[in-house]
C-alpha cells in the first residue's frame, strides 16, 4: 500500500511539472489557463494527501493511509516545489482578482509545506501528529456513501496502520512532555472507536462473512498497534525533551504562514496589549454602575480591577448545572436563529443540518468547545458542535467552569461557535466558488468572524442592552485579547506558567479551571491563540471603514454576505476584493 501510494504521488509530480508553462503562453486567455491548472492542482494534491482529501469530503483515496517516511516527506517537498515553478508562469496582472487571491492562498500553502518539513518538524517532536482513527472516526460518522462503502475505505487504511506507528517511533526525537502525554491520551481515547464503532459497523454491515473476518483481524491488529505506541510513548527514555516554547523566529514564520495578515506577530501583540488596558478602563466604569446591585452596601475597592472582578465573580454565580450544560447549549440554537431573522443580519440556511454531540474521545484534551464541519465536497454533511463533557469531573473543578461559562457567557459561547458565528461561516464557505478558498480556509478569517459576530450580536441588541450581558461580553472579549497576548509571551518571549496564570485570572479574570484550560492549550499549540483577535481587528476594522465611506449607503446584511461569499480567504485578500466590487450597497 505505502509503496503503490508513493509511486502515485511520484507520478504526479512529474506530470505537473511545466505543463503550465505552455499554457500561460496564451495570455489572452490566463483566467481559463489558471482555473484549469487549480482543478489540476487540486487533484494532484489529494493525492499526496489522502487522508486531508477525505476530511475535506473528497473520497477517491479513503483507502489510502501515507506511513511516514523519508521518502513521502521528500516527495511532499517536490510537489510543492513543482507546483511553485508552475505559478511562476502565470502573469499575476494578466489574473482576475479572485484568481490573483487564490495564486497568493496556493503559493502560501506549498510554502507551508516546505517549511514544514524542513524547519517546523513537527513530526519530530509532537507524538500527537501521529494518530489515524480520527481520520476513521471521520469516514465512519460520514454520510457520504453507504455503510459498505464507507468501511472499504477504512479497510485500506487499517491494513498500513500497523506500518504507520512503527514509523512514528522512527522519526520522534526528544519529544516535548506535553505533545507526549497529549498523544497518548488520545491515542488511547481513541481505541474504543475500532472495538466498538467500527467492529459494530462491521457486524451489521453487508460485507461477506469472509471479508468481515478479515476486516475484524484487522481491527485488531490495528488496535494493538494505537495500544502499543501510546504504551511505548509511556516508557520512551526521553532525558532530555524539547521545550515546547516555540522560539521568537519560528513562532513569525508560523503567524506569517497560518495567519496571513498585514500585521506582524509583534504589532499585533502591541494592540493587544493596548486593547486590554481599554477594556480594563470600560468593565471598571459598567461595573461601578453595578456595584450596589450585587454588593450591596459592601465598601467599593480602591483598585478598578478588584471593583470588576468583585461584580464578575456575583454575576458568574448564575449558572446552569453541569448535567444540563448540553442541553442549554441545544435550547439556546433557535434563539439566535430567531434574533438574527428579525433584525435581518444575515441569511441562515436552515438545510445545512447542525448537531450537538458530547465532545468524541479522540478530540479531547485541548478546547471544550469547537465545530466540525464538512468539507466542500460534501457541503450536505452534518455539521458538528462539539461539547466538552463534565462528567467524572471534580465539584469544585465543575463549579469552577460553569463559572466561567455562566448563563451570560454560555450565550456568547454558541454565538462564536454556532450562529452566526463557525457554523454560519463554514456553510457560507463552502458555498464559494472558489474550492481553493475553502480548501485552503486562513484560520484567522475563521476565528476573527467568530468573534466579530460576538460584538455584532451584542451591538444589534441581543441581550437587550443590559449591562451585565455588555459586561460579560467585554469579558469574554478580554480573552480574545489576552490569547494574542499569551501566545506571543510564551513562544517568543518565553513566559512560564506562573506569570501566565497571573494574566488569565488577575488581569482577564479567569477562573482557575479556565486558566489551566488555556495554559494546557497554548503549551500544545502555538500561534492559533493569536487567530481570533487579529482576524477580528481586520475585519471589524474594515467594516468601520466601510461605514464611515458609505455613510447610509452601508447595509450590514450586504456586508455580511458579501464578506462571507469569498470563502475562507484571509481578510486582507477579502477586504481588497470587497473594495473593488463596493459590498453594502442597498
Amino acid at each position: 500500500m505505502k509503496r503503490i501510494a508513493l509511486l502515485a504521488i511520484a507520478s504526479v509530480l512529474f506530470a505537473s511539472c511545466g505543463q503550465n508553462k505552455n499554457s500561460n503562453q496564451q495570455n489572452d486567455n490566463s483566467d481559463q489557463h489558471f482555473d484549469s491548472y487549480k482543478n489540476s492542482f487540486i487533484e494532484k494534491l489529494w493525492k499526496v494527501y489522502p487522508v486531508w482529501a477525505a476530511s475535506q469530503g473528497y473520497h477517491n483515496y479513503d483507502s489510502i493511509l501515507i506511513v511516514p517516511s523519508e521518502a513521502s516527506r521528500a516527495l511532499e517537498n517536490e510537489f510543492a516545489k513543482a507546483n511553485l515553478d508552475s505559478l511562476k508562469s502565470y502573469d499575476l496582472q494578466k489574473l482576475s482578482s479572485n484568481n490573483k487571491t487564490d495564486y497568493y492562498l496556493i503559493e502560501n500553502q506549498l510554502n507551508e509545506l516546505i517549511w514544514n518539513n524542513t524547519s517546523y518538524k513537527s513530526f519530530e517532536w509532537n507524538p500527537s501528529d501521529y494518530n489515524v482513527v480520527s481520520g476513521i472516526a471521520e469516514l465512519l460518522n460520514g454520510n457520504y456513501a453507504k455503510l459498505d462503502v464507507r468501511l472499504m475505505g477504512i479497510y485500506g487504511r487499517l491494513k498500513s496502520t500497523p506500518a504507520y506507528y512503527e514509523s512514528a517511533r522512527k522519526y520522534l526525537k526528544n519529544p516535548t512532555k506535553e505533545h507526549t502525554q497529549l498523544g497518548i491520551e488520545q491515542n488511547l481515547n481513541s481505541v474504543s472507536v475500532l472495538e466498538k464503532d467500527l467492529l459494530d459497523s462491521v457486524k451489521i454491515s453487508g460485507l461477506s462473512e469472509s471479508v468481515k473476518k478479515e476486516f475484524e483481524t484487522s481491527i485488531v491488529n490495528s488496535a494493538k498497534a494505537v495500544r502499543d505506541y501510546a504504551e511505548w510513548l509511556k516508557t520512551m527514555k526521553n532525558d532530555t525533551p524539547r521545550s515546547f516554547h516555540l522560539g521568537k523566529d519560528l513562532f513569525e514564520a508560523k503567524f506569517r504562514f497560518d495567519i496571513q495578515s498585514r500585521f506582524t506577530s509583534e504589532e499585533i501583540y502591541e494592540r493587544a496589549l493596548k486593547r486590554k488596558d481599554e477594556l480594563h478602563a470600560e468593565m471598571a466604569r459598567i461595573s461601578k454602575s453595578l456595584w450596589k446591585k450585587y454588593m450591596g452596601s459592601e465598601k467599593m475597592p480602591a483598585e478598578d480591577l478588584e471593583i470588576t472582578r468583585s461584580v464578575l465573580e456575583k454575576i458568574a454565580l448564575q449558572h446552569v448545572k453541569a448535567d444540563s450544560f448540553q442541553v442549554t447549549i441545544e435550547r439556546q440554537i433557535p434563539v439566535l436563529v430567531d434574533f438574527i431573522k428579525k433584525k435581518n443580519l444575515i441569511f441562515i440556511d436552515s438545510t445545512k443540518p447542525l448537531v450537538i454531540r458530547k465532545e468524541p474521545a479522540y478530540m479531547a484534551g485541548v478546547a471544550g468547545a469547537s465545530i466540525n464541519a464538512p468539507g466542500p465536497y460534501d457541503k450536505n454533511g452534518n455539521t458538528y458542535y462539539n461539547v466538552g463533557s463534565l462528567s467524572g469531573w471534580a465539584p469544585d473543578r465543575a463549579e469552577s467552569y460553569l463559572r466561567e461559562y455562566n448563563n451570560y457567557i454560555l450565550q456568547i459561547l454558541c454565538i462564536h461557535e454556532a450562529i452566526p458565528g463557525h457554523y454560519t461561516q463554514l456553510v457560507y464557505s463552502n458555498q464559494s466558488p472558489s474550492l481553493i478558498k475553502s480548501l485552503f480556509g486562513n484560520g484567522a478569517m475563521v476565528e476573527g468572524w467568530a468573534v466579530y459576530t460576538e460584538r455584532m450580536m451584542i451591538e444589534s441588541g441581543y441581550g437587550n442592552n443590559e449591562p451585565e450581558m455588555w459586561l460579560m461580553y467585554y469579558k469574554w472579549h478580554l480573552r480574545t485579547v489576552c490569547n494574542t497576548i499569551l501566545d506571543y509571551s510564551v513562544h517568543a518571549l518565553g513566559m512560564e506558567k506562573e506569570d501566565a496564570m497571573k494574566l488569565l485570572t488577575s488581569e482577564a479574570f479567569q477562573q482557575k479551571a479556565e486558566a489551566e484550560g488555556k495554559w494546557r492549550r497554548v503549551s500544545l499549540t502555538q500561534v492559533q491563540l493569536c487567530s481570533y483577535f487579529t482576524g477580528f481587528t481586520e475585519i471589524y476594522d474594515f467594516r468601520e471603514e466601510l461605514k464611515k465611506k458609505m455613510g447610509d449607503q452601508f447595509n450590514l446584511k450586504a456586508f455580511h454576505e458579501k464578506f462571507l461569499s469569498y470563502g475562507s480567504a484571509p481578510v486582507k485578500y477579502i477586504r481588497e476584493l470587497m473594495l473593488q466590487d463596493k459590498p453594502g450597497v442597498q
